[in-house]
C-alpha cells in the first residue's frame, strides 16, 4: 500500500503520496493544480517538509503579487492614484525584469496592459469589444509613461500593473530553489499549472517525464518530454480565447494596439535553464505572430509549436 498523508494549510490542503519511484505532493495555488515530485531518496517526513515549503512559497508569492488579493503589493501600487510607491527588493527585481521584456518585445509585452481586460473577456465566448472601447483604455497602457527609479514607482492616475505574464514562472523558480534548500542535492520537479522547474539530476540517472498538453484535446499530452534539469513553460490559447466570426482570438494581447496577436501559433513550449527564462521566450515568441517559429529557431532553445 502506498504511504499517503494530507495536512491543512489555511484554505488549501497539501497531500503527499508515494507514487512508484518518487513522492508526489499536490496542492492548489494561483488558480492552478500544483505538483511537487521528489525522488525517493528521502523519507516521508523529509518529503512532507519539502512539499510544505514549496506550497508555502506558492501561497506567499500569490498573496504578495496577485492583483486579485486584497493587500497585495500590486493592489497597493494600482490603488495609489498617481502617488509614489516605494517597493521592496523582490518587487523591484520583477519590475526590472518586466521592463526588460518590454524593451525586448519592442513594446508588445507591457505589465501596464492589464487594464485592457476591462474590454476583453477571454472566456470562450464570442463578444469582441469595439475599437472605441479599446481606444479608451490605450492611454492607460505603456510602461514608458510610468516613472520608475528603483525603489520608487509612480504610475499615472488610472494606470495599473499586472504580473500575470511572468508571476507564475517566477513562483516556480523561487519554489524550486526553496526545495533545494530544504533538501540539498535531492532532485525535485515543481509544476505550477504546467510551468515546470527541476533542480538537480536524479541519482538513478532517470529523467522526469513532463507532458505538453494538446492544444485541442485538453488533458491529453501532445508530447512527453524528458527533463533532468531546467525549466519548461507553455504559452497558448487552449483555455483562454474568444471564438467569433469563424476566427479564434488568443488572450495574448499586443500592448501597442490593444488587440490579440494575429497569426500566432496555438501553443508554444520552450525548455530553458529556468522556468522564468522559458516563459519569457514563449511569450516573446507568441508576440511575434507568424514569425514565432523564426524567433524560436534563433533563440537556440528546444521548443515545440502546435
Amino acid at each position: 500500500m502506498n504511504a499517503s498523508m494530507s495536512v491543512r494549510r489555511g484554505p488549501c490542503a497539501v497531500s503527499l503520496v508515494r507514487d512508484r519511484d518518487h513522492w508526489a505532493g499536490r496542492f492548489l495555488a494561483m488558480a492552478s493544480p500544483c505538483d511537487v515530485l521528489i525522488e525517493d531518496v528521502v523519507s516521508q517526513a523529509q518529503a512532507k517538509h519539502i512539499v510544505d515549503a514549496v506550497a508555502a512559497c506558492a501561497w506567499r508569492v500569490e498573496k504578495k503579487f496577485s492583483r486579485y488579493r486584497p493587500g497585495s503589493v500590486v493592489g497597493e501600487i494600482n490603488d495609489a492614484a498617481g502617488a509614489v510607491v516605494e517597493v521592496d527588493e523582490e518587487t523591484a527585481n520583477l519590475l526590472d525584469f518586466a521592463a526588460t521584456l518590454t524593451q525586448l518585445s519592442e513594446g508588445r509585452f507591457d505589465i501596464t496592459s492589464g487594464v485592457l481586460r476591462r474590454a476583453w473577456t477571454f472566456d470562450g465566448g464570442a463578444r469582441i469589444p469595439s475599437q472605441e472601447q479599446i481606444d479608451a483604455l490605450l492611454p492607460l497602457v505603456g510602461w514608458h509613461k510610468a516613472r520608475w527609479t528603483r525603489p520608487a514607482l509612480q504610475l499615472q492616475p488610472g494606470m495599473q500593473i499586472d504580473f500575470g505574464g511572468i508571476g507564475k514562472e517566477y513562483a516556480v523558480d523561487t519554489a524550486a530553489a526553496i526545495a533545494n534548500t530544504a533538501a540539498p542535492g535531492v532532485s525535485c520537479l515543481v509544476n505550477f499549472g504546467g510551468d515546470v522547474a527541476v533542480v538537480n539530476a536524479r541519482q538513478d540517472g532517470k529523467a522526469w517525464r513532463v507532458g505538453v498538453e494538446h492544444s485541442d484535446r485538453l488533458g491529453s499530452p501532445a508530447e512527453m518530454l524528458a527533463l533532468r534539469r531546467g525549466g519548461i513553460a507553455t504559452s497558448g490559447d487552449s483555455r483562454r480565447f474568444i471564438q467569433s466570426g469563424g476566427r479564434r482570438y488568443s488572450h495574448i494581447l499586443d500592448a501597442r494596439t490593444g488587440w490579440p496577436v494575429q497569426q500566432a501559433p496555438r501553443s508554444v513550449t520552450v525548455v530553458a535553464d529556468t522556468c522564468t527564462q522559458a516563459g519569457s521566450i514563449t511569450t516573446l515568441a507568441m508576440l511575434q505572430g507568424h514569425d514565432a517559429g523564426s524567433f524560436l529557431q534563433a533563440s537556440g532553445h528546444r521548443f515545440w509549436i502546435q
